[in-house]
């Protein structure tokens, strides 16, 4: 397998597994998240970079989002296709959803610094 085009980062929670799947297309990346009892798609998000809006000079994005119907991943794919999409300034698309029943406050907090983590080290890479 091409590693320099395509690669995986899996994160250990301490309540579930979280797989994400980046694949280069050329400039462009698609990231799939994974993870849960149940992975599934429960959202997909397209992020084009862009300057930032504040004048800073900075790289930001702008993020088109298609969620399905009761599905809350949109947090998720979200930071990761607009924090990479900025990062390498590209246009991303993210793809997935996390399911857990009863998933309570402190496990999505762990989700969230996860993905914190996991767009650093797309960006680094």
């Amino acid at each position: 397998m091409d590693t320099e085009n395509f690669w995986k980062i899996k994160k250990k929670l301490t309540f579930t597994d979280i797989c994400v799947e980046i694949r280069r297309l050329g400039s462009d990346y698609h990231i799939l998240v994974s993870g849960g009892e149940r992975p599934h798609v429960g959202c997909t998000v397209l992020a084009v970079p862009r300057p930032s809006l504040d004048g800073s000079g900075r790289m930001s994005s702008t993020a088109s989002v298609l969620n399905v119907t009761g599905h809350k991943d949109e947090e998720v794919c979200r930071y990761l296709a607009e924090k990479v999409s900025a990062g390498k300034k590209a246009t991303v698309v993210c793809t997935g959803g996390i399911h857990m029943d009863g998933i309570t406050k402190e496990q999505i907090a762990e989700i969230v610094k996860a993905m914190q983590i996991i767009a650093v080290e797309i960006v680094e890479k």
